[in-house]
C-alpha cells in the first residue's frame, strides 16, 4: 500500500477557508480590545485611571459626614452577606460566599468574592425640588434599622420621610437566595417636589475577580432586558442610548458573575457610557442613568437587586431572560453550547473525575462524530493523489496556452474520475461553528471556574508557567504551555498534511506550504492569553486529527482499490452535474470574451 504524503488541491482550499474565517475571527475578537486602548490612549495616565475608577468617598458626597459617623447594617443567607450604608441608604458591600476571588499577589483563587466593596457601587433617585434644587438620594443621610430579614432605611428631607426597605430571602429556592427586595417608600415629597419622575444614577466600577484581566475585562459590559422581558440585548461600546424602549432590568455583565437592578415599572430614556481601565483593581467604569415614575410627587417604586453567578440553570430559573446575560453565542452557536457542549460535560462530569479529563472524553466524542466527514475528505485526498500524474500531464501539455483551456482540462480530468473538489471544503467549515462555540464556551462556563488540570491552575484562564522579564506584543508576559503545546501538534499535522502539496507554477502566486505554516504560529498568539481548557481541547483535538490521518492511510485506504475505483468511474458515463456545468459556462463566456478582444486589439 503507497503512502499518502502529500496535500491535494481541495484540502488547499479547505485549509485556505479555514485560515481566512480563524483570522477574521482573531481580528474580531481583538478588536474590542484595539478600541478600547485607542480611547484610553492619551486620556488618561495609569494614575488617572485609578483614580477614576474609584467612586467619590462619602465626605465628598456630603461633606456634613464624616467616615465615622456613617453607620451600617448587615443582612445574609446561605449565599449572599450584604452591608447597607446610611449614607445614600445604598448596599455598600456584596459578597457571594460560595466563591472566591484570584489573588494576583498570591496566584491563587482564595480571596472573599465582592461584587460591590470600598464604594465601587454608587447609586441614587434624582429630582428637583419647588425651589429648583436637584436632590439625590445617594447625598441624603438615612437611619438603619433591621428587622429580621428586612432592612429600613429613612431619610428626611424638608419634611418628607423617604424609605429604602431591603428584604433578603432567608428561606425557599436557590433563586431566592440571590435576590434582594428593594422597596421605595415616600412621604410627604408632593409637598417638597413637583416632578413627575425621577431619574435613577447608578455609576459602577467592575472589580477584577478572575486571573486573565484583558478576558474578563472584554466580558465586563451593560446587559438589558425590555419589550416585557421578551427581547434582550446588550452593550460593550463606550455609550449605550436605549430612549425608546423601557427597559425591565439593568445589569453590569462580568464574566462569571452580574449585579441586576430591576425595576416593576421599568426605566425609560436610559442612557450609559462605560470606560475600560488600563490597570490596577478596576477593569472598567460604567455609568447608567434612567427614569422611574413619580406618581403624585411621591417616590413608590418596587425594585428588585439580583447578585448573581452566571449558572445557565439558575438564570433559567428566573423566567425573566437572564439566561440570554450568559454569552454562548447567537443562533446556532448558543444552541450548540446550550443543547450540545454543556449537557456533554455535566454528563462525564457526573462521573466524579477531574475537569481536564471531562474535556479530553468531549473532544473523542465530537471527533467520533465528525469521523465519517474525515474519512470522506482523506478519501478525496488519495484519489487527488491518483490523479496527479494525470493533472501534471495536462498541466505540461497546456503549460503555454490559454490558461482557461488549462483548467478546462482539469476539471474534465476531475470529472471523470468522480472527484468532487468542493467536497473538500466539508469539513473545514462544518468546524468553523464548533470553533467559534468552543471559543464561547470555555471562557464562560462557570463550573470550569477555578478547575484545575496539571500547570493549568484555572481552565477558564490561561496557564502562565512559564513567566517572562517583559512584555512581548500580543503574547503578554507569560507563555501558556497548553497553547505551546498545541501550536507543536498543528504543526505537526501541517507538515503530514502539506507533503505534496503542489508549489505556485505562476510567478508571483503564493507559497502555500508557508502560508500553511505561519498559520499555526499565529495560533499561537490567539491561544496564550486565551482560556487553557480551549488549549487543551485543540492539542487532544490536533492530535487525534494525526492518529486518524495514520489509520486511514496504513489501515483503511488502499490506493489500489481507489485507482480501480477511479477508472470504473472513467468508464461510466458521467452527467454533468449544475455546479460543473455553470462553472464550465462561466471558463466558455470568459474564454470567448478573452478571444474578443484580443481580435479587438489586433484590428
Amino acid at each position: 500500500m503507497q503512502q499518502n504524503n502529500g496535500l491535494d488541491k481541495s484540502q488547499i482550499i479547505s485549509f485556505a477557508v479555514l485560515c481566512l474565517v480563524l483570522f477574521g475571527f482573531m481580528f474580531y475578537f481583538q478588536k474590542d480590545e484595539q478600541k478600547k486602548e485607542a480611547l484610553n490612549a492619551g486620556k488618561q495616565k495609569t494614575e488617572q485611571a485609578q483614580n477614576a475608577a474609584k467612586p467619590t468617598q462619602a465626605t465628598n458626597i456630603n461633606p456634613n459626614v464624616t467616615p465615622n459617623s456613617i453607620q451600617t447594617a448587615t443582612l445574609a443567607n446561605k449565599e449572599l452577606k450584604l452591608e447597607f450604608s446610611s449614607l445614600g441608604g445604598q448596599v455598600s458591600k456584596v459578597e457571594l460566599l460560595k466563591y472566591k476571588a484570584y489573588d494576583h499577589k498570591t496566584d491563587k483563587a482564595d480571596l472573599p468574592l465582592y461584587l460591590i466593596d470600598k464604594n465601587n457601587s454608587n447609586y441614587g433617585f434624582q429630582f428637583k425640588d419647588k425651589t429648583g434644587k436637584t436632590v439625590n438620594t445617594k447625598d441624603l443621610v438615612f437611619t438603619p434599622v433591621v428587622n429580621g430579614n428586612s432592612v429600613t432605611l429613612t431619610a428626611n428631607y424638608n419634611g418628607a420621610a423617604i424609605q429604602f426597605i431591603y428584604t433578603i430571602n432567608t428561606t425557599g429556592e436557590l433563586k431566592d437566595q440571590y435576590a434582594l427586595d428593594f422597596k421605595v417608600k415616600s412621604q410627604g415629597l408632593a409637598n417638597v417636589s413637583s416632578d413627575n419622575k425621577a431619574d435613577f444614577i447608578w455609576d459602577y466600577n467592575v472589580r477584577n475577580l478572575e486571573k486573565g484581566r484583558a478576558q474578563e475585562q472584554s466580558h465586563s459590559e451593560f446587559s438589558y432586558a425590555f419589550n416585557n422581558y421578551k427581547d434582550y440585548d446588550y452593550d460593550g461600546r463606550s455609550t449605550m442610548d436605549e430612549k425608546d424602549e423601557t427597559l425591565n432590568w439593568i445589569g453590569v455583565k462580568q464574566q462569571f458573575f452580574s449585579s441586576v437592578i430591576e425595576s416593576k415599572s421599568g426605566f425609560t430614556q436610559s442612557k450609559g457610557n462605560q470606560d475600560a481601565i488600563e490597570e490596577g483593581e478596576y477593569l472598567k467604569k460604567l455609568n447608567f442613568e434612567g427614569f422611574v415614575p413619580m406618581n403624585g410627587s411621591e417616590l413608590n417604586q418596587d425594585l428588585t437587586w439580583y447578585f448573581i453567578p452566571l449558572d445557565l440553570p439558575l438564570l433559567k430559573s428566573y423566567d425573566k431572560n437572564f439566561d440570554e446575560i450568559l454569552p454562548l453565542g447567537w443562533s446556532f452557536i448558543g444552541w450548540m453550547n446550550r443543547g450540545f457542549f454543556i449537557p456533554m460535560y455535566n454528563f462525564i462530569a457526573s462521573w466524579g473525575i477531574a475537569a481536564g479529563w471531562v474535556i479530553f472524553l468531549m473532544t473523542i466524542i465530537v471527533k467520533l462524530i465528525l469521523s465519517p466527514i474525515m474519512y470522506k475528505q482523506h478519501k478525496l485526498s488519495a484519489m487527488m493523489k491518483v490523479i496527479r500524474p494525470e493533472i501534471d500531464e495536462a498541466n505540461a501539455k497546456f503549460k503555454d496556452a490559454d490558461p482557461m483551456k488549462k483548467q478546462q482540462a482539469t476539471m474534465e480530468i476531475y470529472r471523470k474520475a468522480g472527484v468532487n473538489q468542493m467536497a473538500g471544503c466539508l469539513p473545514a467549515l462544518v468546524q468553523i461553528p464548533i470553533f467559534y462555540a468552543l471559543f464561547r464556551f470555555f471562557p464562560n462556563f462557570i463550573d470550569l471556574r477555578g478547575q484545575g488540570f496539571w500547570f493549568a491552575k484555572d481552565l477558564t484562564a490561561y496557564d502562565d508557567l512559564i513567566k517572562l522579564p517583559f512584555k512581548i506584543p500580543f503574547l503578554g508576559d507569560h507563555l501558556s504551555i497548553f497553547a505551546i503545546a498545541c501550536t507543536v501538534v498543528i504543526l505537526i499535522y501541517t507538515v503530514m498534511t502539506s507533503g505534496n502539496m503542489q508549489q505556485p507554477q505562476q510567478e508571483g502566486m503564493p507559497n502555500m506550504k508557508v502560508i500553511m505554516y505561519i498559520f499555526p504560529i499565529t495560533f499561537l498568539f490567539f491561544l496564550n492569553t486565551s482560556a487553557s481548557g480551549l488549549s487543551w481541547y485543540y492539542f487532544v483535538s490536533n492530535a487525534i486529527n494525526i492518529l486518524i490521518i495514520l489509520v486511514i492511510k496504513y489501515v483503511i485506504l488502499d490506493e489500489k482499490k481507489i485507482h480501480a475505483q477511479i477508472q470504473a468511474n472513467k468508464a461510466q458515463p458521467k452527467k454533468e452535474g449544475k455546479f460543473q456545468k455553470r462553472m464550465r459556462e462561466m471558463m466558455e463566456n470568459a474564454q470567448a470574451q478573452q478571444k474578443a478582444q484580443e481580435q479587438q486589439r489586433k484590428k
